[in-house]
């Protein structure tokens, strides 16, 4: 058996916190931008912190598997 928590998880996350697709931090014209599909380097950075913050949340401090 194989844990693929981990894979699905960074993949889910990376898919919903690409700047631009769902929403934005910080917006261009407004602090959240909601699909605008539009992103700035700011953008990039704010989402690349959230990202790395959920990804330590759900595999090093919740322990998540998923094991099939």
């Amino acid at each position: 058996m194989k844990d693929w928590a981990a894979p699905i998880i960074a993949v889910a996350l990376f898919a919903f916190l690409t700047p631009g697709v769902l929403f934005q931090l910080p917006g261009n014209h407004q602090p959240v931008e909601v699909v605008n599909m539009k992103t700035s380097f700011i953008s990039i950075l704010v989402h690349a912190v959230i990202y790395g913050l959920l990804l330590m949340l759900f595999l090093v401090i919740l322990h998540v598997h998923i094991y099939v």
